[in-house]
C-alpha cells in the first residue's frame, strides 16, 4: 500500500507535481502492470483471509474507465461461479447516494421541495411531537438527532413513521452527527409523498434511464439472480438477488437507505456524471450547482465530521478515501462490501464491489478499502510509480 510508507508531506508534493500530467482515459482500460499486480495482491490476500469471496475493482476519471478487473467467486459456497465485470452486487447503503439523494435533489431543482422545508410539512404525523425544527437537510446530513429503531413487519412504513414521531431527538438538529438509516428511510418516503410515485420508479426515470445504467435497480428478481453476487442472511446463508438489509427487506426491497443492485460499470457512469457536474455523454441529469451543493461540506461534532448531502467527506466511515485523494473528495460505503470514492479536484474515482464474507473484522475491511483507493490513485498518476513500488514491496504476503 502507498500511504503509510510515505510521509504525507512528500506524497502531497509528488501529487502537486503530477496532477498536471494526463491520466489514462478512453474506451480501452489501460494500467501499468505494477498497479494491476498491486490490486491483485490486495484482493488475493482479502480472499485468502476470508474477508471476501470475490469482487470487482474499477478505477476511472470523467473520460472513462482506466482499469477494471474481477476477482474470485460470487459466494463462499463450494463450486460458486467466478465473478465477472458484469456481476450484479447488492450495493446496500450506496443506495443513499446513487438513488435517494439524487432523487431528492432533482425535486429541489424542480422547486417541488426545499432543503429547509420543515419535515412536518411532508410528515404531518410529526406535528406537536418535538420535530418542528427538523428540516430535510438534517436527514441528508445525518444531523437530525434521530436514532435507528426497530421496524415492525406488519406495516413497516407506518411503524417507521410512528416510531420517529414518538422518538425524542438527541440534541439540536444540525449539531449532532449520528449515522442512521432511518434518515434515508424517511427521505425515500418523502420522495413518494412529493411525487406520488415510489422511489424505484422515480430514480429509474430521472437518473438511471438518462445515464444508461441498464442493470441498476431495486428488486432485480429471480430472472437475473444467476448474475448476482451473494450476500449473507442472518444465519450465514447466501442470498442471490434478494436485498440483505433487514429493514429494506421488510419494506419490500424498495427503501431510501438500501436496496439498489448494480454493476461496477453502471456505477462508473454515475461517478463520471458527478465528475461532469451532472452531465454525461451530452445528457444532463443534475444541474452543476446541484452537484456542487450535494458535495459541499456540512460540519458537525465541532468541525471534526464533514458530510455532504448524502455523501461522506470526512467521518469515521471514510476509509475508502485512501491516500492521495484530495480534501475535496467524497464517497460512501455499503455494509455488503461496496464503496465508491470520487475526487473532482484530481478527476478520479474508485469503485469496489465485493461478495463479503466477514462482517465482524471491520478494521481489516476498512484497511482493504483504504489500500485499494491508495493504489487506485497512484494508478491514475503514474508519476508516483517509483515511490509507490518501494512502499508496496513491504505488503504482507498472501497466506
Amino acid at each position: 500500500m502507498v500511504a503509510p510508507m510515505l510521509s504525507r508531506k512528500v506524497l502531497t508534493l509528488v501529487i502537486l507535481f503530477f496532477t498536471s500530467l494526463p491520466a489514462f482515459a478512453g474506451d480501452t482500460p489501460i494500467a501499468p502492470s505494477p498497479w494491476q499486480s498491486a490490486v491483485s495482491h490486495l484482493m488475493d490476500k482479502a480472499m485468502a483471509d476470508g474477508l471476501i469471496a470475490g469482487g470487482v475493482v474499477l478505477v476511472g476519471n470523467r473520460h472513462g474507465v482506466v482499469y477494471e478487473s474481477a476477482f474470485g467467486r460470487v459466494s463462499g459456497v463450494p463450486g460458486a461461479v467466478p465473478v465477472t465485470t458484469d456481476t450484479i452486487f447488492d450495493a446496500a447503503s450506496l443506495t443513499k447516494v446513487v438513488a435517494t439523494a439524487p432523487a431528492v435533489m432533482k425535486l429541489v431543482e424542480q422547486g417541488r421541495l426545499s432543503l429547509v422545508d420543515p419535515l412536518i410539512r411532508w410528515f404531518p404525523e410529526f406535528a406537536g411531537r418535538g420535530k418542528d425544527e427538523l428540516r430535510v437537510v438534517h436527514l441528508l446530513t445525518h444531523t437530525s438527532g434521530l436514532d435507528d429503531l426497530p421496524i415492525a413487519p406488519g406495516n413497516p412504513l407506518l411503524s417507521a413513521v410512528e416510531g420517529v414521531a414518538l422518538q425524542k431527538l438527541k440534541g439540536e438538529p444540525g449539531n449532532r452527527f449520528r449515522y442512521a438509516d432511518i434518515n434515508f428511510i424517511l427521505l425515500g418516503e418523502l420522495v413518494r409523498r412529493v411525487t406520488g410515485a415510489p422511489l424505484d420508479l422515480t430514480v429509474a426515470e430521472g437518473v438511471y434511464g438518462p445515464l444508461s445504467m441498464g442493470t441498476t435497480c431495486f428488486n432485480p428478481g429471480p430472472a437475473v439472480a444467476g448474475r448476482c453476487a451473494a450476500t449473507l442472511d442472518a444465519g450465514g446463508n447466501p442470498l442471490f438477488g434478494r436485498v440483505q438489509d433487514h429493514s429494506a427487506h421488510l419494506l419490500d426491497g424498495v427503501a431510501g437507505h438500501a436496496g439498489i443492485f448494480t454493476t461496477a460499470g453502471d456505477l462508473a457512469r454515475f461517478c463520471r456524471m458527478i465528475l461532469g457536474e451532472g452531465e454525461l455523454d451530452g445528457r444532463r441529469v443534475l444541474e452543476a450547482r446541484t452537484v456542487r451543493q450535494m458535495t459541499a461540506p456540512y460540519f458537525s461534532r465541532g468541525g471534526t465530521v464533514r458530510r455532504g448531502l448524502g455523501w461522506d467527506i470526512a467521518s469515521p466511515f471514510s476509509s475508502p478515501k485512501g491516500s492521495g485523494f484530495s480534501e475535496a473528495s467524497f464517497g460512501h460505503t455499503g455494509y455488503s462490501g461496496s464503496s465508491i470514492w470520487i475526487d473532482p479536484e484530481n478527476d478520479s474515482f474508485v469503485i469496489f464491489l465485493s461478495a463479503r464474507l466477514d462482517y465482524r473484522n471491520t478494521r481489516a475491511f476498512s484497511k482493504l478499502r483504504n489500500d485499494l483507493s491508495s493504489v487506485a490513485f497512484a494508478m491514475l498518476y503514474p508519476g508516483l510509480r517509483e515511490l509507490a513500488e518501494i512502499a508496496m514491496s513491504d505488503l504482507p504476503p498472501v497466506r
